[in-house]
């Protein structure tokens, strides 16, 4: 399955982001914890270089905890300090004090120049469907975005105060024009970052299922009770039918199927598993 995703929305996305960039102090990246590198828009580096610049793999909760720790040594090995986050219920106070850090050069240079202070500016940026307007609601702590489960959904821009010295600038989820990578374009796929309209949903529930006997042998087992020997689009049948997905003439509906498969890979109801590992 060849996935190329990138509608017109998210040009006119990307022109805004890089209008409103000379505005931005400190750019707070998020990535989903369960596949880092998947969800890593390659665009980013060149736009955010010079910035100060924090990396969050948000949605923790949803990853495999001990391939969280292995993500957040290999960044700091690399100079890049990452934060694993849980924007629905992690408590915020150790992210604002990292961002305030990170800003701190703005109320020394406006004190040198002897220059009214103002708030550091944060810019929110990553792809779609990493969380950003669930931390933001985080952070602000009432709703300001408006949040759904669906990539492309927030398209607006918008700056939020969040406390008298920090305030936010946020964009909307803005993926890349080809990809290049179809395993990257796949894992995007699972965790719901590429429109599912566009995707044939069964072929990609069946390359789930080959994905995660791999990565989290007995995760399908134990969640379906089932078998895990045989095709993947076996496997698939079989659990379309132990969870009473059928049609008339004994058919499996492959669509109900397909959705509640990655709707509960989604959810974590398999199991915390992360897609992606760091290369040793």
């Amino acid at each position: 399955m060849n996935i190329q995703w990138y509608p017109g929305h998210m040009k006119k996305a990307w022109d805004m982001v890089q209008s409103h960039l000379k505005l931005v102090d400190v750019a707070l990246e998020l990535r989903d914890a369960r596949a880092p590198l998947a969800s890593e828009n390659p665009m980013f580096a060149q736009l955010l270089q010079g910035k100060k610049r924090l990396l969050l793999l948000n949605k923790a909760d949803l990853a495999d905890p001990v391939i969280n720790r292995e993500w957040t040594e290999y960044f700091a090995s690399t100079g890049l300090e990452a934060l694993t986050f849980n924007a629905k219920s992690d408590d915020t106070s150790v992210l604002i004090s990292r961002i305030l850090k990170e800003g701190a050069f703005v109320h020394e240079k406006n004190r040198r120049q002897g220059r009214k202070p103002r708030p550091i500016r944060l810019m929110v940026i990553g792809v779609p469907n990493v969380g950003k307007s669930s931390l933001i609601n985080r952070l602000v702590g009432r709703t300001t975005s408006k949040i759904e489960d669906r990539p492309g959904v927030t398209r607006g821009k918008q700056w939020v105060r969040l406390r008298k010295d920090l305030e936010l600038f946020d964009t909307p989820g803005i993926l890349w024009p080809k990809f290049v990578d179809q395993q990257k374009a796949t894992h995007l796929a699972f965790l719901g970052s590429i429109n599912d309209l566009i995707l044939d949903m069964t072929l990609l529930a069946v390359e789930l299922i080959e994905t995660i006997i791999q990565l989290y042998p007995g995760a399908l087992s134990e969640r379906y009770g089932i078998e895990e020997s045989g095709h993947p689009q076996e496997i698939f049948e079989t659990i379309g039918r132990q969870r009473g997905a059928i049609l008339s003439g004994d058919r499996v509906d492959h669509e109900r199927t397909a959705v509640m498969l990655l709707d509960e890979f989604r959810a974590a109801k398999i199991g915390r598993i992360s897609l992606e590992r760091p290369k040793s």
